[in-house]
C-alpha cells in the first residue's frame, strides 16, 4: 500500500512529458484567463469570473499533476555507470 502511495506522489515524467504540460498548462491559463474576464465583463460579475477562472485551474490541476502514462512515452535511457580500477 505504501508503494503504490510513493509511486503515485513520486511523479516522474520524462523531458517531453514535461513539455507537453507546460504547453497545456500555458494555453490553458492564458485561455480561461480571457474567457473568464471577457464573460465577467460581459455579466458584470466578479463572482462569474473567479468562478469561471477557479473551475479551469481546478480542471488543470487534474490534467497535469498526476503523472499519467502519456507523459513518460519517452523515458531516458541512462548510461550505466563505469568502474574505475584502482
Amino acid at each position: 500500500m505504501a508503494i503504490d502511495l510513493q509511486k503515485l506522489t513520486e511523479g516522474r515524467i520524462d523531458f517531453e512529458g514535461q513539455k507537453k504540460v507546460e504547453r497545456i498548462s500555458r494555453s490553458t491559463l492564458v485561455t480561461a484567463t480571457v474567457l473568464s474576464f471577457l464573460i465577467g465583463f460581459i455579466l458584470q460579475s466578479l463572482r462569474v469570473t473567479f468562478a469561471i477562472f477557479g473551475i479551469s485551474a481546478i480542471a488543470l490541476l487534474i490534467v497535469v499533476v498526476p503523472p499519467w502514462p502519456a507523459y513518460n512515452r519517452h523515458p531516458i535511457q541512462w548510461l550505466t555507470p563505469k568502474v574505475k580500477e584502482v
